[in-house]
């Protein structure tokens, strides 16, 4: 009797594949978002303004974006812990852009103040992701999400949020940009 192993080959996404990923941001992991948040607000009916807001933006949303930004990632086959990363980054990023456009054209927020997004998104999605990558998801999901949380947390409660919401992309670029160097071109198995 012979054993013969299952060989997946190394797969290297090309652009075409970076942007079905970059799309998964703006298709699925928005409209997911949306749909979460539509069964917990009903929840927070009755509660002050100001604690409602904390709890949907500060607690509700960090867990689900930074869940459905990972979520098209879970079922690649053949990758490598750097195209993992890859891919993540491209919805961070699509997820990023519908964001930035949702709040300057739906709610009139002024474009400067939502620049940062489109850093931090991709970057906590790698982030996530490399979680994924070493086998370790639930702890880099957590870091994703707690640094989601810090971010959304001092835009709600500190009176001058684009400085604080600049160290908080700041230290997720860093962070993202340190764990995607310790990435290989290793098949993840």
């Amino acid at each position: 009797m012979t054993t013969e192993a299952c060989v997946i080959p190394i797969h290297k996404p090309k652009t075409t594949e970076k942007l079905f990923f970059l799309s998964c941001g703006i298709i699925m992991s928005i409209p997911l978002t949306i749909f979460v948040a539509s069964l917990a607000n009903p929840l927070l009916v009755g509660i002050e303004t100001t604690v409602a807001t904390l709890i949907s933006t500060a607690f509700f949303a960090p867990f689900v974006e930074e869940f459905s930004k990972i979520f098209p990632l879970y079922y690649r086959h053949g990758e490598t812990q750097r195209s993992i990363l890859d891919l993540a980054i491209m919805v961070g990023l699509g997820f990023g852009i519908v964001e930035l456009l949702t709040y300057v054209f739906l709610a009139g927020v002024s474009v400067f103040p939502r620049i940062p997004g489109l850093f931090f998104h991709p970057s906590s999605t790698a982030i996530a992701a490399y979680g994924i990558a070493t086998k370790r998801p639930v702890i880099f999901y957590a870091v994703a999400v707690a640094l989601h949380f810090a971010a959304n947390f001092l835009a709600i409660v500190n009176p001058f949020p684009f400085s604080a919401s600049i160290l908080i992309v700041g230290l997720t670029v860093w962070l993202a940009y340190i764990l995607y160097g310790r990435t290989k071109e290793k098949v993840i198995t």
